[in-house]
C-alpha cells in the first residue's frame, strides 16, 4: 500500500509523536509499504514561542498537494491537526478523498498551561478538525471513551509500541549517585508537571533527562536533582536502565510511550491514576498508581523488575502498525 502520513511534529523535535512516527515509518517499510512522510522539514517553518525545536509550517499547501499528487498515494493519514494536517485536510476535502486521523495529544490543556488560551476554542477546533474523518485512531481505552462522550464518533484503536532491543536491562553502575534512583525522561514543561515529582521527599536521588523550557527554572530551584539534558538511543536506554523508579508525574499524557521504554529497561512506574498511565501500567505489578506520588514511587522500588520487561516484551511496534494499516481507508 501507497500510504502517505503528514504529521506537524517531526525531528528535531524529542517527543512521544515524533518517537511513534520514527518507529512506524520504518516498520511500515518493513512490511513493504511504501510511505511518503510530509513534515514541517519540507516547508519553510516559524518556531513557536518557547520551544525553538518546534517548528510551524504555515503556507504549505501547494507544496504539499504537488507532493500527493506526485505520490498519489492509497491512503492519507493525518497524524497532527496543526498547520500541514489542515493543508491536507483542505485538500481532501476540496478532491473528495477520503482520510484518517489521529488524536495524539491533549493541545487544549497544553495551550491553556502554556499561554491561557481558551481551552473551549481548541476544543471546537479538534472536534472540527476530526468531525469527517473516516476513522479517529487513539492509542487507550479511556481515551476512547473520553472523546465518545465528548462526541466524537467512528473511534479506532491504534496503540504504541517499544524497541525491546534498544530499551533493555542493563548494569545500574552506569550512575554512581546515592541510590536509589528515581528518574523522570520527557520534556521539561510544564505540562509533565515535572515539579509534582521534584518536590517528594524521597531517598536517594532524583534524576530529570530531557530539555525544554522549564530546565533552567527546575535545575535552579531543585540544585539536588540531576538534570542530564536530552539524551537520546543508546545513551538515553542506558540512563533508564540504570535508575530504580520511573516517575512519571504528567496528568495529561495520552499515552506515555517513555513508560514502555522504562518498563522494557526493567525499571516499574510511579504515576498518577489518570488516562494514559492507567492504561499502560498494572497496578502493583509493573508499577504504583496512586495520588499519592511519594508512596508510590516508595511502593514501587519493591516490584520485580522482570515483570515490567516481560509485559513490555508484548507491545512491539509491529503489532501496532499492522493496527495503523488495518484502519486506513481507500481515498476514493
Amino acid at each position: 500500500m501507497r500510504i502517505a502520513l503528514i504529521s506537524d511534529a517531526w525531528h528535531p523535535q524529542i517527543n512521544g509523536v515524533v518517537t511513534t512516527l520514527t518507529n512506524t515509518v520504518a516498520t511500515l517499510k518493513t512490511l513493504g509499504h511504501e510511505v511518503e512522510l510530509i513534515t514541517p522539514e519540507r516547508f519553510k517553518t516559524y518556531p513557536w514561542p518557547g520551544y525553538p525545536d518546534v517548528g510551524l509550517a504555515f503556507l504549505c499547501g501547494p507544496k504539499a498537494r504537488t507532493i500527493l499528487k506526485a505520490f498519489k498515494p492509497d491512503a492519507i493519514h493525518l497524524v497532527t491537526e496543526g498547520p500541514i494536517g489542515y493543508a491536507v485536510r483542505r485538500y481532501c476535502h476540496e478532491f473528495g478523498f477520503r482520510y484518517t486521523s489521529s488524536y495524539l495529544s491533549h493541545f487544549p490543556e497544553y495551550f491553556k498551561l502554556r499561554i491561557g488560551f481558551p481551552v473551549w476554542i481548541s476544543e471546537t477546533y479538534l472536534r472540527w478538525f476530526h468531525c469527517d474523518s473516516a476513522r479517529v485512531m487513539v492509542s487507550t481505552a479511556s481515551l476512547e471513551t473520553q472523546l465518545y462522550q465528548a462526541g466524537y464518533r467512528r473511534l479506532a484503536r491504534w496503540s504504541r509500541g517499544v524497541d525491546t532491543e534498544l530499551y533493555r536491562p542493563q548494569p545500574k553502575d552506569f550512575i554512581k549517585d546515592k541510590r536509589p534512583i528515581f528518574m523522570f525522561t520527557g520534556r521539561v514543561a510544564i505540562e509533565k508537571n515535572i515539579e509534582a515529582f521534584l518536590k517528594l521527599d524521597l531517598p536517594g536521588t532524583k534524576y530529570v533527562i530531557g530539555d525544554g523550557p522549564q530546565k533552567a527554572l527546575l535545575s535552579n530551584k531543585y540544585p539536588a536533582a540531576r538534570f542530564t539534558g536530552y539524551q537520546q538511543k543508546e545513551s538515553l536506554s542506558r540512563f533508564m536502565a540504570a535508575a530504580d523508579v520511573f516517575v512519571f508525574p504528567s496528568r495529561t499524557d495520552t499515552f506515555g510511550v517513555a513508560l514502555l521504554e522504562a518498563l522494557a529497561c526493567g525499571v516499574p512506574v510511579a504515576a498518577f491514576p489518570v488516562q494514559g498511565s492507567k492504561d499502560v501500567i498494572i497496578d502493583a505489578q509493573t508499577g504504583f498508581l496512586n495520588e499519592d506520588l511519594q508512596l508510590a514511587a516508595l511502593s514501587a522500588l519493591e516490584l520485580n523488575s522482570g515483570d515490567c520487561r516481560r509485559y513490555a516484551l508484548e507491545n512491539t511496534w509491529e503489532k501496532c502498525t499492522k493496527q495503523l494499516v488495518d484502519n486506513l481507508v481507500p481515498m476514493v
